[in-house]
């Protein structure tokens, strides 16, 4: 979950494991803690503004669930389809360039969704910024992700993955907790919600323009960043490449995995800020826009990277398979929480985050399986590992996409606490689904040979 705790719609392979460089970096080159911290902060935001930010604002402005659920599902689109388009930032131009122009064009859609929240078309305007932003900001991971690969030596990706993550993290916590928090207390002071979220996008263009001019003068120059060659027939490679990821074995049962081991997170997290914020007699638990930004965003967040590193060292320590159906139980059953909360409707704002922040570390904790059993599916083919990681998290995003989109009409028909029992219900095709799976028992193993 990000937004969607998610971790994010943009993960790629480099996040999570080292890449061959393709170069050394030079001794002039810009030094990495001054680019990759801001680069991979900024990398996060437009994520945690898609997956989160859209669906609080929309809450705060009326909107029924049953439309938030629908209409921010299909801002995941982008990152399904990524892997199509891809290679247009291998073709043409430099991957630096790509980097910084984008965060342009990412500056200019926050900006613009500001502008557009007064106007009586509101929705469709700010939706539509929202899908600039979103194919923007997918473009722009690709970019940049590559731009890390070439800038360093293989020795410098491994050192720096974990400064990459730790930034993206903040990010979501600043994005998630922070902005909404500010949003809150804009609203507090005038009864605006419009003003409250102008402010709070009115800040991300901002941010974003100033990190264009940043990274403009701080981003490496490697020289292997240059256009690739265009000789032979590109379309026959790329064809040739999706068609090696369809090829390998067991791949109906690789698809159903990947697009299964979410399928109740996806429901949960469309509706977990709009069961906080709405009405006690909604069904709701009343929540003002700032605590919803403390409890979910920051505490919840927090709880969620937590479980993120533990799980990936749990892995690390005894394999993906011995440790799958643990952080499978551990993924799924803090769900009953939502349950819980739902049934009784408790006034404890400790009680409830305590909740939230069992849920988000269960999340964080199982959800390292997932990542984990990507990177074994994509190494299944050393030659195109990277383009099989893409088309992975491809599919990570329409298991996302696909039940956020139905998740607010089941909760408009049942209530929530139906809702979330049905969310429970909705995690056991990914234990059928893990049970057929075939996993190597060092696979993931810190001691495994490799």
């Amino acid at each position: 979950m990000n937004a969607s705790g998610e971790t994010l719609p943009g993960v790629s392979e480099a996040s999570v494991a080292p890449l061959p460089a393709v170069e050394r970096a030079s001794p002039r080159a810009t030094h990495p803690w001054r680019w990759i911290p801001t680069l991979y902060f900024a990398q996060a935001l437009p994520n945690v503004a898609v997956a989160t930010l859209s669906v609080v604002m929309y809450k705060n402005l009326g909107l029924a669930n049953t439309d938030i659920a629908l209409y921010t599902s299909w801002l995941y689109l982008p990152w399904v389809v990524k892997p199509l388009w891809s290679p247009l930032v291998d073709l043409f131009g430099r991957k630096r360039g790509w980097t910084v122009a984008l965060q342009f064009v990412v500056g200019v859609a926050f900006a613009l969704v500001a502008l557009s929240l007064p106007a009586p078309q509101f929705f469709r305007l700010t939706l539509a910024m929202f899908w600039l932003l979103a194919f923007a900001s997918a473009t722009h991971d690709i970019a940049a992700d590559g731009l890390y690969m070439l800038a360093l030596s293989e020795k410098r990706q491994a050192a720096f993955v974990g400064v990459r993550s730790t930034f993206f993290r903040l990010a979501m916590i600043a994005g998630q907790g922070a902005l909404v928090v500010l949003a809150g207390l804009v609203y507090e002071s005038n009864g605006s919600y419009v003003i409250a979220w102008q402010v709070v996008f009115s800040l991300l263009a901002a941010l974003f323009l100033g990190a264009m001019l940043w990274h403009g003068f701080m981003l490496p120059r490697p020289a292997s960043d240059r256009a690739a060659p265009r000789g032979g027939n590109p379309v026959a490679e790329f064809a040739s490449v999706f068609a090696a990821f369809f090829r390998k074995r067991e791949i109906a049962t690789i698809l159903a995995f990947l697009l299964l081991y979410r399928l109740a997170e996806a429901q949960l997290v469309k509706l977990a800020a709009p069961f906080l914020l709405d009405a006690r007699e909604q069904g709701g638990l009343g929540l003002t826009t700032a605590q919803l930004g403390i409890v979910y965003g920051s505490a919840g967040v927090a709880a969620l990277t937590v479980g993120g590193i533990l799980g990936g060292l749990y892995i690390a320590g005894v394999g993906l398979k011995r440790a799958l159906w643990p952080l499978l139980l551990a993924m799924h059953v803090p769900n009953l929480a939502y349950v819980a909360l739902a049934a009784w409707q408790p006034y404890s704002l400790w009680l409830v985050g305590t909740a939230v922040v069992v849920e988000q570390f269960g999340y964080g904790f199982g959800f390292t399986a997932y990542m984990v059993y990507m990177l074994m599916v994509a190494s299944q083919d050393g030659a195109h590992r990277t383009a099989h990681y893409a088309l992975a998290t491809g599919f990570m995003a329409l298991g996302m996409m696909l039940p956020g989109m139905a998740a607010g009409w089941l909760q408009s028909l049942w209530g929530y606490t139906a809702f979330f029992v049905w969310v429970c219900i909705a995690t056991l095709p990914s234990f059928v689904v893990a049970a057929r799976l075939r996993i190597d028992p060092a696979f993931g193993r810190r001691d495994a040979a490799t």
